[in-house]
């Protein structure tokens, strides 16, 4: 599977990136894939590679670039709940400074950068995130409704909360397809009824779904809460969703 890893240029540097594509020429929908809070490494490439066999071109941005290249973090190989603390002391200041502002002017960079592609076909790309990058993939469908045709998040970050830029308060202007897929305990019945009333109020197509079973963070290979079987049903829900483009 052909990859590349571009230098993205934004108004606040070079984002390094990880981009995969399918073999044999031509133009494929786009995708923004942006990474869990351990950002992107090797497991969030693969995840990539996976979907470029579909059919995609994929690209994965380091969202932490203006701290240092990916890997950002000092990651074993297997991240267990032992070494969860000591990551998340470095990881923390990191999210925190990564704020909706820096997000959507990222998010610019990228679209920007997968429109020029020219494997990339013209007109609007999915956005899917993992995790706090699942806020981000929402962040840049409510920003950029002409250009996203279809959001997923799965094992999402704070999508409601009571600030007031909350992902769920930027839904009005949604006009992607929506798929949430939760781990259990990922959001309160509150949240989840608040997130869907916007999604009704604003008229779009959604599924929020909780995966039985599962556990914050079930798509991530190189981690112990990875659930094989959560895992399979996100691909299937992630796949449904984007039907190659079809219906963008």
């Amino acid at each position: 599977m052909p990859a590349i890893t571009p230098s993205i240029p934004t108004p606040d540097g070079q984002s390094d990136a990880f981009a995969a594509f399918p073999d044999g020429g031509g133009e494929h929908p786009g995708v923004l894939l942006y990474p869990d809070a351990f950002g992107p490494r090797p497991t969030l490439w693969d995840m990539a590679r996976e979907l470029a066999g579909h059919g995609y071109y994929v690209l994965v941005p380091n969202i932490f670039y203006r701290h240092r290249p990916a890997p950002v973090f000092d990651l074993p190989e297997y991240i267990t709940a032992e070494v969860r603390p000591g990551l998340f002391q470095q990881i923390m200041p990191l999210i925190q400074e990564h704020t909706a502002e820096r997000a959507l002017r990222d998010a610019e960079a990228y679209l920007g950068f997968l429109a020029a592609q020219p494997e990339v076909r013209p007109g609007p790309v999915a956005t899917i995130g993992y995790c706090m990058g699942a806020v981000l993939a929402m962040r840049t469908a409510t920003a950029h409704p002409g250009r996203v045709a279809a959001v997923a998040g799965f094992h999402p970050g704070a999508l409601v909360t009571d600030a007031p830029d909350s992902p769920h308060r930027q839904i009005p202007a949604l006009t992607a397809k929506v798929h949430l897929g939760l781990a259990e305990g990922d959001m309160t019945p509150e949240a989840i009824t608040e997130i869907s009333q916007a999604f009704d109020a604003a008229g779009v197509s959604y599924s929020c779904e909780i995966y039985p079973g599962t556990t914050h963070g079930y798509t991530m290979a190189d981690t112990d809460v990875f659930d094989d079987a959560g895992s399979k049903r996100h691909w299937e829900r992630l796949l449904a969703l984007l039907d190659n483009g079809r219906e963008w």
